[in-house]
């Protein structure tokens, strides 16, 4: 990989502005566990270190994503664009979900007003619309098309981030009181989660030829990559660098295939992990009802040792 402090600023490779609203949501967050609950819930747990560690550590990694450097090498090749969708949709929603405590989440949605959109908190609706939503945006025509129209690049963004914690809130729901799958279902939805993203991912994987022009076609590129560089020419940057090849040293389509692995290599990852951390949650959870069993040959009321 080429050094891009040679070919970009500062800026452009760290967005201080994104910075400072990511550094705002964080001091937010440790006003809302700490002063805001003592005085509006101070009955409720504090947060533990635990959570406070997804919650800062999940923030960073959104940081990095959007408005780190991935934010930009995402423009320059594929491979990087699925680290940052890996990261966005698969990791960052269950450690933020798991970081709030649950009397945040319970303020938040109190009010009436969401209960009429229910709905979509259903766990097949949420299931679908993630997982529709993610596999529309890497059919080339609409992956192309979103990525050069900055207003339909962000709309759908914030549109695939929130279907991603509506999914992964099935799976991970801070709230036991509102946890609507048991065991074995969440089991069972995380494996139907991996079924339906696959064929997005053997696409990508699969596909002899270099399938999205904002990769390969030198003037689509130069339109993308005005997003990240505010005010730039895409005329000098097409005199500049030619293209998206000055800085893939893969090529379109060994680039094309290593993003698509590493997207169903994260997803296996996280899948996989999930899977287990339930299923030990379950195993827990019987064999801890199996130990309250009264035992079949003595009398629940009668002491044994007087009998």
């Amino acid at each position: 990989m080429l050094d891009l402090n040679k070919y970009f600023s500062f800026t452009e490779l760290w967005t201080p502005m994104f910075l400072f609203a990511m550094i705002a949501v964080v001091i937010l967050y440790f006003y809302l566990i700490g002063p805001w609950r003592e005085k509006r819930h101070p009955g409720a747990a504090q947060a533990t270190i635990t959570q406070k560690t997804l919650f800062v550590s999940a923030i960073i990694l959104v940081y990095v994503c959007h408005g780190g450097p991935i934010n930009l090498l995402g423009h320059l090749m594929f491979t990087f664009h699925m680290v940052n969708m890996s990261v966005s949709y698969l990791i960052v929603p269950p450690m933020i979900l798991l970081g709030i405590p649950a009397f945040i989440w319970r303020a938040v949605f109190s009010n009436s007003f969401w209960r009429k959109l229910r709905f979509f908190m259903h766990p097949i609706v949420a299931l679908v619309a993630f997982n529709m939503l993610f596999s529309i945006y890497h059919v080339p025509m609409v992956h192309d098309y979103v990525m050069t129209n900055f207003t339909v690049h962000r709309i759908y963004y914030v549109a695939l981030f929130i279907t991603a914690f509506m999914m992964w809130w099935q799976i991970a729901c801070p709230v036991p009181e509102w946890n609507r799958l048991a065991h074995v279902k969440k089991m069972a939805y995380v494996f139907a989660n991996g079924v339906l993203l696959t064929p997005a991912c053997a696409l990508i994987i699969f596909s002899p030829a270099g399938m999205y022009a904002t990769y390969n076609d030198p003037q689509v590129w130069a339109t993308a990559m005005g997003y990240c560089m505010p005010g730039s020419d895409s005329s000098a940057l097409i005199a500049q660098f030619g293209g998206p090849q000055f800085f893939n040293t893969l090529g379109v389509v060994d680039d094309q295939q290593l993003g698509g692995i590493i997207m169903k290599l994260v997803q296996e990852l996280m899948y996989g992990l999930i899977l287990a951390y339930i299923f030990k949650q379950w195993f827990k959870r019987e064999h801890h009802a199996d130990d309250e069993l009264p035992n079949p040959g003595t009398n629940p009321g009668t002491n044994p040792g007087t009998a």
